[in-house]
C-alpha cells in the first residue's frame, strides 16, 4: 500500500487554541487506529497455552476424507467415507478437559473417578461442555472473532486423523495398549493387553498423533457441537442438521470396545445426559467471521 493511502498525523500550529483542537483530534485519530487494529487483530498459527494451562495446539486448514471405506472393520452405514475441505484452521485443546481445569473455572467437581487432577473430567453433559466454553470466552483475552467452542464433527475427525487414513491414528490395531479402553474384544489382533485400568487414565498417559493431540482415541467420549443425523455430506466445513434429539460424541472411551474407538465412529447421547463417567469433551478455539 502506498503511503498516500495511510493516515497520517499532523500538526500545523497557528495559535494555542488552534494547536489544542488538532491534538484532540490526532488523539482521537490514533485511538480510532488502535481500535481498528485491535478488531481486525488474529492469532498467528501456532501452538500455545491458555490462562487454564491448556495447550492448545493448532490444526491447519485442509482436505480429508472422513468416515471408513466400506472394507473397514466396523464399517457401519452412517460412517460413509466422504470428502471434507476445512476451510479454516483451528485451535484444539491437546487433551480433553481436566478436572483441575474444570475445577478452576467451574468451582466444582462432577467427576466419578477422582484421585489426580490430570484425569479428565468427566460425567459432564453437552449442556455442561457448552457452559464452561461460555464461561472461558468470558475469562480469556480473545481477540475479536476468535471464541472457544465444541469442534464440530468435522473438525474432531480431520484433527484425529492428523493425515492419516487408518482406523486408529497409530495404525490398524488396539488392544488396550495403545489407548484406554476395554480390552475385552480387540481390534485388528487376537492379542488381548494384559493391563486393564477399569478407568479413565490421566490425560496423555499414551502417545499422541502426528499433531500432538492426547487421547483422541478411549479415555473419555468427548463431546461435538453438532446434533446427530445422517452422515454429514461432505464439501466445505461440512455440519450436522440444525435440530434434533441427540448430540454427537467422538472417540470411544476407557470402558468401550476398541472398535468403537476408531476414528470414524459415530455415538450420541443426549444434550442433558451426564449420567455416563465416560462423557467427556475438549474445547477448539475457532474464527467465528
Amino acid at each position: 500500500m502506498s503511503d498516500s493511502h495511510q493516515p497520517k498525523l499532523e500538526i500545523q500550529i497557528s495559535s494555542p487554541q488552534a494547536l489544542v483542537r488538532q491534538m484532540d483530534q490526532q488523539l482521537e485519530l490514533v485511538e480510532r487506529l488502535l481500535a481498528e487494529a485491535n478488531a481486525s487483530h488474529a492469532l498467528l498459527p501456532g501452538n500455545f497455552t491458555n490462562s487454564l494451562g491448556m495447550n492448545m495446539i493448532w490444526c491447519p486448514p485442509g482436505d480429508f476424507l472422513m468416515g471408513s471405506p466400506k472394507d473397514e472393520e466396523g464399517y457401519q452405514e452412517n460412517q460413509n467415507q466422504v470428502q471434507v475441505r476445512i476451510s479454516q484452521g483451528f485451535w484444539l485443546a491437546s487433551t480433553p478437559v481436566t478436572q483441575g481445569q474444570w475445577q478452576k473455572l467451574m468451582g466444582n467437581n462432577p467427576s466419578n473417578n477422582i484421585g489426580s487432577k490430570d484425569l479428565p473430567v468427566e460425567s459432564v453433559s453437552w449442556n455442561d461442555a457448552v457452559e464452561f466454553c461460555d464461561k472461558q470466552n468470558l475469562q480469556e483475552s480473545l481477540p475479536s472473532g476468535y471464541r472457544y467452542a465444541l469442534p464440530t464433527e468435522a473438525q474432531w475427525e480431520y484433527a484425529c486423523r492428523a493425515g492419516t487414513n487408518t482406523p486408529f491414528h497409530f495404525g490398524s490395531k488396539l488392544n488396550g495398549t495403545e489407548a484406554n479402553c476395554s480390552t475385552f474384544l480387540p481390534y485388528g489382533t487376537e492379542i488381548r493387553a494384559t493391563h486393564l485400568s477399569e478407568r479413565t487414565s490421566i490425560v496423555g498417559s499414551y502417545p499422541p498423533n502426528a499433531w500432538n493431540l492426547h487421547d483422541m482415541h478411549g479415555n473419555v467420549w468427548e463431546w461435538c457441537a453438532d446434533w446427530y443425523g445422517d452422515y454429514l455430506p461432505g464439501g466445505k466445513d461440512p455440519v450436522g442438521p440444525r435440530t434434533g434429539a441427540y448430540r454427537m460424541v467422538r472417540g470411544g472411551a476407557w470402558d468401550f470396545f476398541a472398535v468403537q474407538c476408531r476414528a470414524a465412529y459415530r455415538a450420541r447421547y443426549e444434550p442433558s445426559d451426564r449420567n455416563s463417567d465416560s462423557l467427556g469433551f475438549r474445547p477448539a478455539l475457532v474464527s467465528y467471521r
